[in-house]
């Protein structure tokens, strides 16, 4: 038997080194806990259904590398932000992970469903919650303005189903698919339902992130303070009239339309009409924010991003 790769074929006896191994990477699948704890309620995973689904979500984020470790990041930028408009709300900490498993925290995330920004609303549920969305505003891909609408919508859809879970799995599957398939089936709680394989393992995907995020380095993730994507300090102009360009705005104010539009991205096209009169915040990116090198200081959000597992 020969151990073989698409280039070359090596004979099993060379591909064993003289411990016995094989010549491939070990493979080490997570340690699954007996439970887990999410919105202040413990989760019993003793129940084989509940083991494998969070099984199948923790294995599968903890080997999905590029996007594990680009939240990881990007939460270092913006749970400093985030965070505090949720507890403001009274929404438990761990329903900021909802917002990692819909985007991975890219701010101008876009899906075929034509959900957009990091809470990933459709452009219905956005105006029913109060954000404008247009062709030249769209506030899903306002950070700040679209956690409170989703802090608006998760304490709704707390209030109707009395548990964090079953509100979670409303986000994605909305209200209304939630309430039905309860009373249909005679549960109270969104981990006992029958639902389309997304629905379902949304919940489990959300557990396995908060999972991984809490302790990244008990998974083999490995960062330095300098990799995590610092916070944007800015100044904030305020427009209460049209914009004719953009692009002359931001060379007025020392930047270029490339960074007005990264820190501002709810701004959608070259010009503002803004014929009612609204008046919008533009944040304006302070010079030590746009160079690494100017930058005064490492934040550091959570200190296990950047710590190896104790042994």
């Amino acid at each position: 038997m020969a151990a073989c790769s698409m280039f070359v074929c090596i004979p099993a006896s060379q591909a064993q080194s003289a411990s016995g191994k094989s010549g491939f990477s070990e493979i080490i699948n997570p340690e699954i806990p007996l439970s887990v704890k999410f919105a202040g309620k413990t989760v019993d995973l003793d129940r084989t259904d509940m083991y494998e689904r969070f099984d199948r979500e923790l294995t599968s984020m903890a080997y999905t590398h590029g996007n594990t470790l680009l939240t990881i990041k990007r939460a270092n930028r913006y749970f400093p932000v985030m965070a505090p408009i949720l507890k403001q709300a009274g929404i438990p900490a761990d329903i900021i992970y909802i917002s990692c498993i819909e985007s991975y925290l890219n701010p101008r995330a876009y899906s075929p469903a034509k959900a957009a920004g990091v809470w990933q609303f459709v452009p219905a549920t956005a105006k029913q919650y109060g954000l404008e969305v247009n062709d030249e505003v769209d506030e899903r891909y306002d950070v700040e303005k679209a956690t409170r609408a989703a802090a608006k919508y998760l304490r709704d859809a707390y209030a109707k189903y009395g548990n964090w879970e079953s509100a979670a799995a409303s986000y994605n599957a909305g209200q209304g698919r939630i309430t039905t398939e309860l009373g249909r089936q005679g549960v109270s709680s969104a981990y006992d339902l029958y639902l389309n394989d997304e629905t379902s393992r949304y919940m489990f995907r959300l557990l396995a992130m908060k999972t991984i995020m809490e302790q990244p380095g008990a998974f083999g993730f490995r960062l330095n303070p300098k990799q995590l994507y610092q916070p944007v300090e800015y100044t904030v102009e305020t427009v209460t009239g049209p914009v004719e360009d953009w692009v002359q705005w931001a060379k007025d104010h020392g930047i270029t339309y490339a960074q007005l539009r990264d820190v501002n991205p709810w701004i959608r096209a070259r010009k503002l009409t803004n014929k009612a009169g609204k008046t919008y915040q533009v944040r304006i990116p302070r010079q030590s924010s746009l160079y690494r090198s100017r930058q005064q200081k490492s934040v550091i959000y959570n200190p296990a991003w950047t710590q190896k597992p104790s042994k």
